[in-house]
């Protein structure tokens, strides 16, 4: 029957060889690898896309993150972030400067808990920064009152959520700084490591431009001190080819999660994770019992799965914070990532749920 991958760019790859083989000859014509004509393209149209006015290319979404929180002036103290999230959110925090601080999350949705987070300020905290994981927004309204309230800014680990909405409205509505990753297998990849920011403030695209390119100012003087940050493009070629095409790959992404919560919805063993409005399904997780041997059975018949993520994040060796999340603690036993990908068949799907379903005796 072949295997079904837990993720697989060839299609989406073939799909648009058309439109980024275009672009490779156009920059390789042109033969300007950095800075240049497909970076300034790209940036005006992911800004569109997402429903922003501005968005500045770096070099992946831990620099994205480490550069909000710099301009944001965060460069000590703490940033209280997701203990369920992708190392790469701690790493950009103390990158910043800044100590990462680490909230549960919501048993039902996986997303950081708004109310935890906020018995968890204290003065040292500098900024928060929720992460929308999985390509779910979380309660962004409860995080902008707590912001607010504190007179401390909201950074958006968005690395998941390329074109998620909360309320109706984009996630740059709510803040002036979003922090995206195109690594490969995000909702929006480029066929390397790469990161974008958007921002709907005009001066604060201004300083990320000068941030991102060493401190420089179009000339070969630092004129402040900046890191070497910048979105190549060769990396554009593909995501402007990509991009046109993201709309239709989340609402693919939707339908599959939609076959996968009508399958396994009376799944005995089976939990499903409580999915936020406005999600773009970046990966589809549950819940289950017998988590690991789950895995080897499915992967005997060809059926490819991942966990994300193994161990909170309070628990790395690098960022060991004191204390009990529970949920969090609890959650990372049991989360699996099934099959979810733009092309995926939804044949494919019914049957990833067929194989879980006999897994726990219910045909």
């Amino acid at each position: 029957m072949g295997t079904i991958p837990q993720t697989n760019l060839r299609p989406l790859l073939r799909a648009t060889s058309r439109d980024w083989r275009a672009n490779l000859r156009r920059l390789f014509k042109r033969s300007h690898f950095i800075l240049g004509e497909e970076l300034r393209a790209f940036e005006v149209e992911f800004a569109a896309a997402l429903g922003g006015k501005f968005s500045v290319g770096v070099a992946n979404g831990t620099a994205a993150i480490e550069l909000c929180l710099r301009d944001a002036g965060v460069t000590s103290g703490e940033v209280l972030t997701s203990a369920l999230t992708a190392p790469f959110s701690g790493v950009g925090i103390r990158a910043s400067g800044a100590t990462p601080k680490f909230a549960d999350i919501d048993p039902e949705t996986l997303q950081i808990d708004a109310r935890d987070t906020a018995s968890r300020i204290t003065s040292k905290t500098r900024a928060l920064m929720p992460v929308h994981l999985y390509g779910q927004p979380c309660a962004l309204d409860q995080f902008v009152k707590l912001a607010r309230k504190h007179k401390i800014p909201l950074i958006q680990d968005a690395a998941q959520a390329h074109g998620a909405r909360f309320d109706g409205k984009p996630l740059a509505a709510f803040s002036r700084y979003v922090a995206y990753s195109f690594y490969p297998t995000k909702n929006l990849g480029c066929l390397g490591d790469g990161g974008g920011i958007i921002t709907d403030n005009a001066a604060t695209r201004d300083r990320f431009l000068v941030l991102r390119d060493g401190g420089r100012q179009g000339d070969q003087i630092a004129h402040s001190f900046g890191v070497n940050s910048r979105l190549d493009e060769l990396q554009c070629c593909f995501l402007r080819a990509f991009l046109p095409h993201l709309n239709g790959w989340n609402a693919h992404r939707g339908r599959i999660a939609a076959i996968y919560d009508e399958e396994l919805r009376e799944c005995p063993g089976v939990k499903l994770v409580k999915r936020t409005e406005g999600s773009v399904h970046h990966l589809y997780v549950i819940r289950a019992e017998r988590r690991n041997a789950l895995r080897e059975c499915l992967a005997a018949q060809g059926i490819g799965t991942a966990i994300h993520y193994p161990v909170p994040l309070h628990q790395h060796p690098a960022f060991a914070q004191k204390g009990s999340l529970p949920h969090a603690e609890q959650a990372v036993k049991e989360i699996v990532s099934l099959p979810l990908w733009p092309y995926l068949k939804e044949s494919s799907a019914r049957r990833v749920a067929r194989q879980i379903r006999r897994f726990y005796g219910r045909k």
